[in-house]
């Protein structure tokens, strides 16, 4: 792993840095939205504004990166990203905050699809799984340390603000200073929703539905924290907490996912996130038990999405595999378009509580799908037939999602390879013993 680290360091540095600026600015949001007295309802306009811009990024920048180069896209992208998030304290106006984070989705995912083109590029086939797992730990390492940066300074000034810009500012010199050359970036065509249901009506649903709890999760976590009084410290933790359960649920949810019928670990994942949001609903806002759902709620979020994109591939055919990959991602950011303003209208209705009652149904309504769709005869593929298990974030763009699907086809044909040769090793070592 060290050998393969010292390859991708300087691109894995960057990417820390860049997440650390990112993070930032999302709980900067809630927390300055609540000074500035915006409303759940406004705030969550805001929130969407990001993914609406994250979803005309991804489609974008690969036709910019053909035009001039990735390069000139990255510095560019960068640029508009810094200048953006320094502009926040500057133009404290719904509508205004709305447009800007709409530009800074549109960047960061444009700035997704150019690193991780060069850290697809830096990798071989035979590293390319521990390299894309090294990505994925950098980023959630990155946002969990900006909450940590956060307890440094006071939201109601521009401090915080003007270090997420440097953050992100200097996060492209360890990556520009260390990549090469490489192809324009290709992604397939996605899949039509049509289709893309009709072959995994489970995938395309849940999907979405958890592109409703993330956003919600990532979006309006901070906003929660802010009405029912938290302490900006305690807010930033609280975030922290839904981010760190990802980090440490992905192994163990993973390790479960490659040994059982993957409908029933995406069953009892939602009903363990949407026992711990209905229990964040009745802890009365208490500290530890508060932080404990957060855990728990986030900790389910991000393995379910890689869960979703296995057993959906696990359905089709390798040829089909990166449309509907392009399907799934699309479905998740319309999902998570939609998911902050339901929770923000919400909230807005009914409270701060309303953050865990609607990301708790939403989880609900996923496992009450995932059983209908057990119940249903079809095609069961056997778990010994399934590809294997990549801890795929939500944050990332299409082009690691395709990589990490040929990476988990590829390795799971190796696995059986190597298990048909032991099996084929032990026949003739018990005939040889017969004779």
């Amino acid at each position: 792993m060290i050998q393969v680290l010292s390859t991708v360091w300087a691109l894995l540095l960057g990417i820390v840095l860049l997440m650390l600026g990112n993070g930032m600015h999302f709980t900067l949001i809630g927390l300055r939205g609540g000074i500035e007295g915006f409303s759940a309802a406004s705030l969550a306009v805001i929130a969407s504004g990001y993914y609406i811009g994250f979803l005309s990024g991804a489609r974008f920048t690969p036709r910019l990166i053909r035009r001039v180069g990735h390069v000139r896209v990255f510095a560019a992208l960068g640029s508009f990203m810094s200048a953006g998030l320094i502009s926040f304290p500057l133009l404290t106006d719904i509508w205004a905050w709305a447009i800007i984070r709409m530009l800074v989705g549109f960047c960061m995912a444009g700035i997704y699809v150019v690193a991780e083109s060069w850290l697809n590029d830096a990798a071989t086939n035979e590293t390319r799984g521990k390299v894309l797992s090294a990505y994925m730990i950098a980023q959630t390492l990155g946002i969990i340390g900006a909450q940590g940066l956060l307890t440094l300074g006071d939201a109601a000034t521009s401090v915080l603000f003007i270090c997420a810009s440097i953050l992100v500012s200097i996060s492209f010199a360890p990556i520009l200073l260390s990549v090469a050359l490489v192809p324009a970036v290709e992604v397939s065509k996605p899949m039509p929703l049509k289709r893309l249901f009709k072959g995994s009506p489970l995938g395309t649903v849940g999907i979405f539905l958890l592109g409703g709890i993330y956003a919600a999760q990532s979006g309006m976590g901070a906003v929660f924290g802010s009405q029912i009084g938290l302490t900006p410290n305690t807010i930033a933790l609280f975030v922290a907490m839904l981010f760190a359960g990802a980090l440490f649920m992905q192994y163990p949810i993973g390790w479960i996912s490659d040994r059982m019928d993957r409908r029933q670990l995406i069953f009892g994942a939602s009903c363990i996130g949407g026992t711990s949001c209905f229990f964040g609903l009745f802890t009365g806002n208490e500290l530890w038990p508060l932080m404990a759902a957060a855990f728990i709620s986030g900790g389910m979020t991000a393995p379910l999405y890689a869960l979703f994109l296995a057993y959906t591939n696990d359905s089709l055919e390798a040829d089909e595999m990166p449309a509907a990959s392009g399907g799934l991602v699309f479905t998740f950011g319309l999902g998570a378009i939609i998911g902050p303003l339901l929770i923000g209208w919400a909230m807005q209705v009914l409270g701060p509580s309303a953050f865990w009652l609607v990301i708790g149904v939403t989880f609900s309504g996923i496992a009450v799908y995932a059983l209908r769709c057990m119940t249903q005869q079809g095609d069961i593929v056997p778990v010994e037939e399934t590809d294997s298990y990549l801890g795929v974030l939500p944050t990332a763009s299409l082009v690691t999602v395709e990589a990490a699907t040929e990476w988990a086809v590829e390795h799971a044909e190796a696995e059986r390879e190597a298990e048909s040769e032991q099996d084929e090793q032990a026949s003739r070592d018990a005939s040889e013993e017969l004779k």
